[in-house]
């Protein structure tokens, strides 16, 4: 069965580093983008990064760029988000989430994981 498992949320203060984590079973990761996600409260859901499966093409949301960098390892089934300089407001849920292809924009989205709480405050 598809799963997807977010990991590395938590408490850290304003221009601080995380590391997250989506470990992915029931499939062949390479054959799929991967996209982070997420939703504040109060607030509509948001992409947040892409990766295609290639791993050469990668999207960032304009509110992310210069501080986000997403990666694959195919290998350890494995995407990473890492998250530097962060600013309160990139507090909320993070989901990661299986395209429905290869491409990050030419198919919709599949599978979603639980997500992981990241809180950026003082």
């Amino acid at each position: 069965q598809v799963q997807l498992v977010e990991s590395g949320g938590g408490l850290v203060q304003p221009g601080g580093s995380l590391r997250l984590s989506c470990a992915a079973s029931g499939f062949t990761l390479n054959y799929y983008a991967i996209g982070w996600f997420r939703q504040a409260p109060g607030k509509e859901r948001e992409g947040v990064s892409c990766i295609s499966s290639s791993g050469i093409n990668t999207y960032y949301t304009d509110s992310v760029k210069g501080r986000f960098t997403i990666s694959r390892d195919n290998a350890k089934n494995t995407v990473y988000l890492q998250m530097n300089s962060l600013k309160p407001e990139d507090t909320a849920v993070y989901y990661c989430a299986r395209r429905s292809g290869g491409s990050c924009f030419r198919d919709g989205t599949d599978y979603w994981g639980k997500g992981t709480l990241v809180t950026v405050s003082s």
